[in-house]
């Protein structure tokens, strides 16, 4: 070899070993956890090595956990900086079968390994899921279809579609985006002549105009507690064998109240999980509370109380979590949580938050709140309160809404058990309160407390008891258990029956709390309490001297049915529970005792000093929480454009779907608790109004190859209606809808034998009138046997959570629309509304297909439906019996019913049934 060849020899050596060596030394790209590692581990690790299984003692749900040398080869399989020493680098890439891992599965990739391997290498540094790190305000990103944007919404979009090199689809036409919002916002479509002031209305914010228009509509607040009452799993009825009937409808007229006002949501939260906690409830916030006493009650003969108590308050821990976090707790009852990191201990410390309410399953729902009267009988219940108000001079009526709720205090000093503020050593049940033994004889006095009393307008209380001992005393003292007495009587032994008895009462001046205490001096109750108390009655000062007297007119408005709920109640300090983890999720198997605590995966605790539900509507409210605007914002974005921004709307952890505009959600989040404080339909209002949301649902080829889901939204997914949305639309293009609102629900029709009830004799009972065309959210719900026709079209039974509904398309929904009284109702009513404005078969048939789905149809579309008139109209006039079927009214003929035959093809219209 020549002297220059090997000169050129060494130095390409060299050049070789440099640019080696270069690259050697050039920084390793960072592997990112939740992006590159955490899906690896999620899909071949975490089943074996989580929270249910640990095989050989090692877990990946923490990262102490998966670095730990305790495992039971005493091997650790995580040695950060040191891949080739580390366990699990080693089984990864071993050549036995029966020892590599993942066991009994093919092994991992050579691309998955190496990025372990770099993992390790470069610290194995672990990171929250993406849907624990909170929220932070950001800049919405640049496009270069700037003309195209209308809202900051929209740039987020366009941007992903920029990626794929999609173009976004044209904007709809006016009758499209008219029928599209009106549907999302109130529910079904505006009438004919509110639909026309948006169609003429040229002006360029015409469109936000109608969205204003809508947002204020009372129907904005029925159409959107559909989709709550499913969150909050609401019922007419208890669930379990018997199901039988309970009154929850204020519960659900206090949802639409406060859509319609646009109650912030950190205060919807926190009423419904703890209004009665607040400082000074007022009656409604005490009636929202209702949302965590929709769990069911069993009342079947020989079941165990505290196992259904335990099974609610374990309804209430899941329903929490599923509807404020979109995170599946109930995984952790039994087990530390298989996917998510959250330890089997953190359920039950979360538990301890729901342990103390009152509510134990009893028959009678108690505690329960009783100052409610039916708008049927309110107007009569304030007839009385005012003419006493006429007679006496004193203002006794203090409404607290526009419907139903009486402070009866004020005219009715009734002190009934659930009235109560305070009360030791005494347990409320459905007779009233049982005052123990424990506190006469160990370390605390035995009292109920009443507080704010006006008790200078009394002279006397009558006090109805039962009572299996002798010599017991009750006092009534002011202010404190050891305040001023003004009455005293001696209980005498009543046999277990219940008796009145009256004790004289001295003046005092204003208001005060009022302490009934009770006393007695004998050692043996014979294992029971020394008294039960139904209620206290003040007799008012003026009664003899009225006429008529007062007595009879508060009888009088004590006759007048009043409704009794289900409400939440706290137990006073002294009756609280002890708390501890369920073995296997057994709550007769008792381990650990724990204290009330938030999951430690959240980083942050409630600065409240308030260690029950109050203190747990603080923190998920709390702007630190990562996940309540997060999951509010996402279930919105379903209800609008059919699918979430995270598709599992149920399950934000590690095993959801990865959100399709991560940055979206999160600027959507913090916009909604910042710059829009809580407000709902501020944010409504803002995703309305995106460019994104008014495209077309037409799509093109392209679109569909790179996009086939719609998941970058070049275009407006067309999704089926909801069930209430189908039932509602067609009452209301027929003419047929009531706008009444609130009250108890209805029975609308429903073939015989649906309801086959043993125990109860409840029977659906077929409303009349108006309320057999009412919306909806007002239909009676049985758990055991839902309304049929909305059960078709996915309606939830609603004996748990339900977080999102799953569409179906079954031969059994067109049977629905087809022969359902209801839609066949509405069909002869839209076929006689549209009967005598046009003459000819043509135009009649026109203006039904424009009633009931807002634009004129195709020719195609025209010729077919004339099509199906003329073979109808041969048919009825063949079968003459057939007509009055199809008719309402005076108009009984041929043409008529031809016409509903074609006004019942219309309801069951793809056209109809989706949103376009």
């Amino acid at each position: 070899m020549a002297n220059w060849q090997k000169f050129l020899l060494v130095i390409g050596v060299l050049s070789s070993l440099a640019i080696a060596l270069y690259f050697g030394l050039m920084p390793t790209e960072k592997v990112d956890f939740n992006t590159d590692i955490r899906p690896i581990v999620n899909k071949n690790c975490i089943a074996c090595h989580g929270g249910v299984k640990q095989n050989g003692g090692l877990s990946f749900l923490f990262r102490e956990d998966a670095l730990s040398t305790e495992t039971e080869s005493g091997l650790q399989a995580i040695i950060p900086g040191d891949p080739e020493n580390s366990e699990l680098m080693k089984r990864l890439v071993h050549h036995d079968a029966e020892i590599r891992m993942p066991l009994e599965k093919d092994p991992l990739s050579k691309d998955e390994i190496e990025l372990i391997r770099k993992w390790i290498k470069q610290g194995a540094e672990w990171q929250d899921h993406w849907a624990f790190i909170k929220p932070v305000k950001i800049t919405p990103p640049a496009t270069t279809f700037e003309s195209y944007v209308r809202n900051d919404v929209d740039r987020f979009i366009l941007e992903k579609l920029e990626r794929i090199n999609l173009s976004p689809s044209r904007e709809a036409d006016k009758e499209t985006l008219l029928r599209r919002v009106s549907l999302d916002i109130i529910g079904y479509p505006l009438a004919a002549e509110d639909q026309n002031v948006f169609l003429k209305d040229t002006s360029e914010d015409a469109y936000e105009k109608l969205v204003d228009r809508l947002l204020a509509s009372p129907q904005y607040g029925e159409k959107w507690t559909s989709l709550w009452l499913d969150l909050a799993r609401y019922a007419d009825s208890k669930g379990y064998e018997k199901d039988m009937k309970r009154s929850m409808w204020p519960y659900r007229d206090w949802i639409i109240r406060s859509l319609n006002d646009d109650m912030p949501y950190d205060q919807f939260i926190t009423e419904q999980l703890a209004g009665d906690l607040l400082p000074t409830p007022s009656p409604k916030q005490i009636i929202a509370t209702a949302f965590h006493r929709n769990t069911m009650s069993n009342d079947e003969g020989g079941t165990n109380d505290e196992e259904f108590r335990t099974a609610s308050i374990i309804d209430r821990v899941n329903t929490t979590f599923d509807v404020f976090q979109g995170i599946t707790m109930g995984c952790a009852q039994c087990h530390s949580h298989p996917y998510e990191p959250i330890r089997h201990q953190e359920y039950y410390r979360f538990m301890s938050y729901f342990n103390n309410t009152v509510d134990a399953d009893l028959p009678s729902d108690f505690p329960l709140y009783s100052d409610l009267y039916t708008p049927e009988n309110s107007d009569h219940a304030d007839s009385i309160i005012r003419y006493v108000e006429q007679l006496t001079g004193e203002k006794y009526f203090r409404k607290t809404d526009n419907t139903f709720v009486k402070r009866r205090k004020f005219l009715l000093p009734l002190l009934e058990a659930e009235d109560s503020d305070d009360y030791n050593y005494g347990v409320q049940n459905s007779t009233g309160i049982n005052w123990t033994e424990d506190g006469l004889y160990k370390d605390g006095l035995t009292y109920v407390l009443y507080k704010n009393i006006p008790i200078h307008d009394y002279n006397s209380v009558t006090i109805r008891y039962r009572s299996a001992t002798g010599k017991s005393i009750i006092e009534c003292r002011l202010d404190s258990v050891n305040g001023l007495s003004i009455g005293e009587v001696t209980l005498r032994f009543t046999n277990g029956k219940f008796a009145n008895v009256q004790m004289p009462l001295k003046s005092v001046e204003g208001s005060h709390h009022v302490y009934f205490v009770l006393s007695n001096d004998l050692n043996d109750h014979h294992n029971q309490g020394p008294a039960d108390f139904d209620w206290f009655r003040l007799n008012h000062k003026n009664e003899k001297s009225i006429n008529p007297p007062l007595l009879v007119l508060q009888e009088e408005l004590r006759k007048i049915p009043r409704l009794k709920m289900p409400v939440q109640k706290e137990l006073p300090k002294s009756l609280q529970r002890s708390n501890f983890v369920f073995v296997r999720g057994n709550f007769l198997t008792k381990g650990e005792a724990v204290e009330p605590g938030i999951p430690g995966i959240y980083k942050i605790q409630h600065n409240s000093a308030a260690e029950n539900r109050l203190g747990v509507a603080e923190w998920l409210t709390s702007k630190d929480n990562p996940l309540t605007a997060r999951v509010a914002v996402n279930r919105i974005w379903e209800q609008l454009f059919g699918y979430g921004l995270v598709e599992t709307l149920e399950d934000f952890g590690s095993q959801g779907s990865k959100p399709s505009h991560a940055e979206l959600l999160d600027w959507l989040a913090v916009k909604f608790m910042v710059d829009y404080n809580w407000s709902t339909k501020k944010l409504i209002k803002e995703i309305v109004c995106s460019a994104t949301y008014r495209q077309s649902s037409t799509t093109s080829p392209e679109a569909l190859s790179k996009d086939f889901r719609n998941v970058y939204l070049s275009h407006f997914t067309r999704t089926r209606l909801t069930a209430e949305q189908i039932r509602d639309q067609a009452l209301a293009v027929s003419g047929l809808m009531t706008t009444k609102m609130y009250g108890p629900p209805v029975m609308p029709y429903q073939p015989e034998g649906i309801w086959q009830v043993v125990y109860s004799g409840d029977e659906w009972k077929t409303s009349s009138g108006e309320d057999q065309h009412r919306r909806s959210v007002y239909t009676h719900w049985r758990r055991t046997s839902p309304y049929p026709s909305s059960l078709s079209f996915d309606a939830m039974s609603r004996e748990v959570c339900a977080t999102r509904r799953i569409r179906t398309n079954t031969p059994l929904q067109a049977l629905v629309l087809l022969n359902d009284t209801v839609y066949v109702e509405s069909a002869i009513a839209l076929a006689q509304k549209v009967n005598s404005s046009v003459k000819l078969p043509a135009e009649k048939i026109t203006l039904a297909y424009k009633t009931a789905l807002g634009k004129m149809p195709t020719a195609k579309t025209l010729h077919s439906l004339v099509n199906l008139y003329n073979e109808s109209l041969l048919f009825y006039k063949n079968n003459p019996t057939r007509i009055a079927a199809m008719t309402s009214g005076d108009t009984k003929t041929p043409e008529v019913a031809a016409l509903s035959a074609v006004s019942n093809a219309i309801l069951n219209l793809d056209d109809f049934l989706t949103k376009p």
